[in-house]
């Protein structure tokens, strides 16, 4: 018996199939997009042109030349530095900061954490096409407390390389790191039975439920 996808499922419902919010499609261009990002949520921290491609995952050349549009809008602010905090420093090598004082900055930081929900939403739905999900929260840095020892806690089953491939493009369109736990559902409800530590310490801090299916045995 051939077995249906959930996207040909959907097909032959005569359901719609919609793209996916990708950032550059509100910034004009992944580099750019995924550079804003990382500054504006980190407006505090100092980072070298080098180190924005690794973290980003883009060419070195695009990096640049997006970083010299950003600098030109006043959006960052370009340092030469002996010494940076916790981090080597060639002599005269440059960093780019975010320029908080700029007038844009607080009015782009909004409009980033707003799109933020659309690529959230994207995370999830990817997750559960993959898998049989049965729980999905998002905590810790999703909700501003770094505190909380996991950002995204998934409940079910889906295979390692396709989840670790989903929430490393994530990553790169986020601009940084999540910490993510994968639970199989019977290891979840026993945990949760014995008033397991670790689990609870996420279940009771704060939280965004994303998928809940087990409210009604759980």
């Amino acid at each position: 018996m051939a077995v249906q996808t959930k996207q040909e499922s959907r097909e032959k419902r005569g359901e719609k199939t919609k793209s996916a919010f990708q950032l550059e499609h509100l910034f004009g261009s992944k580099t750019r997009a995924r550079l804003l990002g990382v500054f504006l949520n980190h407006p505090n921290e100092a980072f070298f042109v080098r180190e924005l491609t690794r973290k980003i995952d883009a060419q070195l050349n695009s990096v640049r030349r997006e970083i010299e549009n950003l600098l030109a809008l006043d959006l960052l602010k370009e340092e030469e530095a002996k010494e940076v905090k916790g981090k080597k420093v060639t002599e005269n090598k440059k960093f780019f900061t975010a320029n908080t004082e700029s007038v844009l900055f607080e009015d782009l930081r909004g409009l980033m954490q707003k799109a933020q929900i659309l690529l959230n939403k994207n995370l999830v739905h990817e997750i559960d096409e993959k898998g049989e999900i049965d729980y999905v929260i998002l905590t810790g840095k999703f909700v501003r407390d770094a505190s909380i020892p996991v950002d995204l806690l998934i409940v079910g089953s889906i295979g390692q390389k396709p989840l670790q491939e989903i929430v490393s493009r994530f990553e790169q369109e986020l601009g940084d790191e999540v910490n993510f736990t994968l639970m199989p559902r019977d290891e979840f409800l026993y945990r949760k039975q014995i008033s397991d530590r670790f689990l609870f310490s996420v279940l009771e801090a704060p939280k965004v439920v994303m998928v809940d299916r087990l409210s009604e045995i759980a």
